[in-house]
C-alpha cells in the first residue's frame, strides 16, 4: 500500500455531504466529469453498413469490478462506435438496474461499447482519480445512502444524466485520492484472489468427490489398479458393497422415558442455523417450556433438512459441539446416526454428491413449495459402502478440502469487513493518508 495512515480528530468542516477535512473541496460531478449515455438497443435497427460490437449492460457492472464473462453484441456504425468506444480508465455508472453502481473500465477488451442504461464518465481535468471516485460512489450509495433519491421514480427507477451531474462529491488533494484508491484497491484485489482460491478449491472438491466415490481413496495415478464392478448405482470398486441406507444408518429416536421438563436448558437448533454442508451449527439454549415442537437428536448426529428448498440446496450439519448429550432441532430435519458398520462423516459427504441429491429431490412429496423428503424414501435408497477404514479416508480427504474452503471464506469475510471499515474512514477523512517519507 502507498502512504501511511493517520487517525485525525480535528480540522473538519460541515458541508452538504457531511463533515470532511478542511482541505477537501466539494464540487458537483458535472464540474469535473464529462457524462455520456450509451446506445439504446433496438431489434428493429438495420444492420446495413454497421458492425457488430460487444457492449456492456448494467448486469456487467459490479461495485468496482466489471464482469465480461457474458457479453452481448449490437450493430454500430463507425461514427457511433467512435463516440461510444470505451477506453481504459473510463468510469461506468448504472442508469438503471442497481442505480448508481459504479466501476472503472480497465481495458479488458480492445473494442467494447456500452448501452444506454449506463453513463460513461471521463475527467475534464487532471484533478480527480477515477478509482477514488468509483470507491466514493460505493461509500455514498451503499453505506451512506447519500443519494437516496437519485432515481427518477417512474415505472422503472433510472438515473438521468442531469441528476448524475448534480451529485455533490468530495475532492481531496490529488495525492491523497491516489493513496486512498491504492489502499482500497489492494484490499479489493486480495478479496478477488481469495474468491478465486475458494472457487478453485470448490472445483477440486467436485472432482475429488467423483474420483473418491468411483475409485475409492487411491491416488489418481493408481486408478488403473482398482478393479471396478457394475452395480445398481453404477461403477464402484469391486470390494465395496451396495446397501440400503437404512441398513447401516438409523434415525435417532427420542427415548420413551426422557422428560424434557427435567432439564433446565436444552440446546435448540432452528433451520436458519443449519448450514449448507457444514459442521456444528449454532444453537441457542432454551427452557423446555419454550420448545413447543421439535426433532430430538443426539451429539454426533447428522441433521438433514427434508423440506424444499433447503434439501435441494444442501442444508445439512453434523452436530458435535453441544454442552449436552442431546438437543432439539426444527421439525424439518431428519436426525441420522451411524452404526458399527458406518461413519456419519462418510454419509455426510455422500449426501452432498450432486447426482445423489438430485435423485432424492425427485422423490420429494407434497405440494409445490412445501415438498418434503420422506424418511422411508431416504432409508430405502441404495448407497455404496466401502470398508470402515476407507470410509474414514474418504471423509478425511473431503473434510480437509472443506476446511480449506471455510478458512478462505473466513479470510474473505475478514477482508470484506476491513474494506468496509476503511472505505468509511477514508472517505470521511477520519483516517488520512499521507505520502510515506523516503
Amino acid at each position: 500500500m502507498r502512504g501511511v495512515m493517520e487517525v485525525v480528530e480535528n480540522g473538519f468542516k460541515e458541508t452538504e455531504i457531511g463533515l470532511i477535512p478542511e482541505d477537501w473541496e466539494v464540487v458537483r460531478l458535472g464540474e469535473v466529469f464529462e457524462v455520456k449515455q450509451g446506445k439504446q438497443l433496438s431489434s428493429k435497427e438495420s444492420e446495413e453498413g454497421k458492425t457488430l460490437k460487444p457492449f456492456l449492460r448494467t448486469s456487467n457492472i459490479l461495485w468496482n469490478r466489471i464482469d465480461i464473462s457474458n457479453l452481448s453484441q449490437m450493430p454500430f456504425s463507425d461514427k457511433e462506435f467512435e463516440v461510444l468506444k470505451l477506453y481504459k480508465g473510463d468510469i461506468l455508472v448504472c442508469e438503471g438496474g442497481d442505480v448508481g453502481r459504479t466501476a472503472v473500465w480497465e481495458g479488458q477488451l480492445e473494442e467494447c461499447a456500452y448501452q444506454n442504461h449506463l453513463h460513461r464518465l471521463r475527467p475534464k481535468e487532471n484533478n480527480i482519480i477515477n478509482y477514488f471516485f468509483s470507491y466514493w460512489m460505493e461509500y455514498a450509495i451503499s453505506l451512506r445512502r447519500l443519494y437516496i433519491n437519485i432515481a427518477n421514480r417512474t415505472t422503472i427507477p433510472n438515473l438521468s444524466s442531469q441528476r448524475l451531474k448534480s451529485f455533490l462529491i468530495p475532492l481531496p488533494p490529488l495525492e491523497e485520492q491516489k493513496a486512498i484508491a491504492d489502499i482500497l484497491s489492494t484490499i479489493q484485489n486480495a478479496i478477488e484472489k481469495t474468491e478465486k482460491v475458494i472457487n478453485a478449491t470448490k472445483q477440486l472438491k467436485k472432482s475429488m468427490m467423483k474420483h473418491l466415490f468411483t475409485y475409492g481413496a487411491v491416488a489418481v495415478d493408481e486408478i488403473d489398479k482398482v478393479k471396478l464392478k457394475e452395480s445398481e448405482i453404477g461403477l464402484i470398486p469391486e470390494h465395496w458393497g451396495v446397501v440400503r441406507l437404512g441398513e447401516v444408518f438409523k434415525i435417532t429416536q427420542k427415548p420413551k422415558n426422557l422428560k424434557l421438563e427435567n432439564y433446565n436448558l436444552i440446546p435448540f437448533i432452528p433451520m436458519e442455523n443449519i448450514g449448507f454442508g457444514t459442521f456444528n451449527p449454532k444453537y441457542v439454549m432454551k427452557n423446555p417450556k419454550d420448545i413447543s415442537s421439535g426433532t430430538y437428536f443426539e451429539k454426533g448426529d447428522l441433521l438433514l433438512a427434508k423440506i424444499t428448498p433447503s434439501f435441494e440446496n444442501g442444508k445439512q450439519s453434523i452436530v458435535d459441539d453441544i454442552p449436552t448429550e442431546f438437543g432439539i432441532a426444527t421439525t424439518e430435519v431428519i436426525p441420522i446416526k451411524q452404526t458399527e458398520k458406518s461413519l456419519i462423516s462418510y454419509l455426510f459427504h455422500y449426501l452432498l454428491k450432486p447426482e445423489f441429491r438430485k435423485y432424492l429431490a425427485s422423490k420429494m412429496e407434497g405440494s409445490t413449495g412445501r415438498k418434503r423428503l420422506p424418511k422411508e424414501v431416504l432409508f430405502n435408497t441404495l448407497i455404496p459402502l466401502p470398508p470402515l477404514d476407507e470410509q474414514q479416508k474418504i471423509a478425511n480427504i473431503l473434510t480437509t478440502i472443506d476446511q480449506k474452503i471455510q478458512a478462505e471464506e473466513k479470510k474473505k469475510q475478514a477482508l470484506q469487513n476491513l474494506f468496509k471499515t476503511l472505505l468509511q474512514q477514508l472517505m470521511t477523512g477520519k483516517i488520512r493518508v499521507k505520502k510515506a517519507k523516503t
